[in-house]
């Protein structure tokens, strides 16, 4: 089964064609932006006996004349059996469009990243008939981008970013420069925070976005937002963020009294409560967030 967050690490490639040309300087290789893209379909079956399917391709023409057939892979674990199914890929693909085939693998995973871009050779040892050389963005390449201006300039790649470093401890500062750089947007990038949400799912992130979220339900509109904006609509907005409070110490793993409990879920006043929900990440107990320093 296709794990959401299996279906945005090479859906986001789709939502920003440019996307791949930007990250290939991590990359040691530099792919021109394109001119155009046309998405193509991903069967790549030769046969109706067994079915293959790539997670995302597309037809790119560069600025520079250059044409080439991107092939986008989701990689959540080593598997083995991935040179031959990825040489099949290379070997139909430059066969049917005529077209250099490259193959991007991308993972959140650095281990699994690095299994991926060593060079698979199929074929005896004295005398490999192929070498698979697919290009590989993950934690150890790609940079982990923290500061909000930065997002600005390109929230696909702040996106892609994030996503891949789901399991980094400093994630979080990543995700608040994201949550800061489009909360006065005109226009939230809508898109790319919902294949974020899902991006991060079943990394250590995807709490800490979801309390991001609980914090402004106005500011982003992914599902999280909507569905605790609406839950909001009917708790008040100090009751929404007490939860969100409470959520964050629960994350923390910091101890909270029935008393403090119910101290905190009786505020009626947002700006106290946001202020307890700032000390709460540094409060060592309970108690902590109430006193002022």
């Amino acid at each position: 089964m296709v794990r959401s967050s299996h279906e945005s690490m090479h859906r986001i490639f789709g939502e920003d064609f440019a996307l791949f040309a930007k990250s290939s300087p991590w990359l040691d290789v530099l792919f021109a932006q394109p001119r155009t893209a046309t998405p193509l379909p991903t069967d790549v079956t030769e046969f109706k006996v067994l079915e293959r399917r790539v997670d995302l391709l597309l037809d790119i023409e560069g600025v520079d004349g250059t044409s080439y057939v991107l092939a986008v892979e989701a990689q959540g674990r080593k598997d083995m059996d991935k040179s031959s199914s990825w040489a099949y890929y290379a070997a139909y693909l430059q066969a049917k469009y005529r077209k250099p085939p490259v193959l991007l693998v991308v993972c959140q995973d650095e281990s699994t990243a690095r299994w991926a871009e060593r060079p698979m050779d199929l074929g005896p040892p004295q005398w490999p008939t192929l070498t698979l050389r697919p290009l590989v963005l993950g934690p150890h390449n790609l940079p982990l981008i923290t500061d909000p201006t930065e997002v600005q300039k390109d929230v696909s790649f702040a996106v892609l970013s994030a996503m891949v470093h789901g399991r980094n401890p400093q994630v979080e500062e990543a995700l608040r420069a994201i949550v800061s750089a489009t909360k006065d947007a005109e226009e939230a990038p809508v898109t790319f925070l919902d294949i974020l949400e899902l991006g991060l799912v079943g990394t250590p992130a995807a709490q800490i976005w979801e309390i991001l979220m609980t914090m402004d339900t106005s500011m982003l509109r992914g599902s999280i937002a909507r569905s605790l904006r609406e839950e909001g609509q009917a708790q008040g907005q100090a009751q929404g963020q007490a939860w969100a409070l409470l959520r964050l110490l629960e994350f923390r793993k910091v101890e909270v009294t029935a008393a403090e409990r119910e101290r905190i879920t009786a505020c009626m006043d947002p700006d106290v409560v946001e202020r307890w929900y700032v000390r709460a990440f540094t409060a060592e107990r309970g108690e902590d967030i109430f006193t002022e320093g």
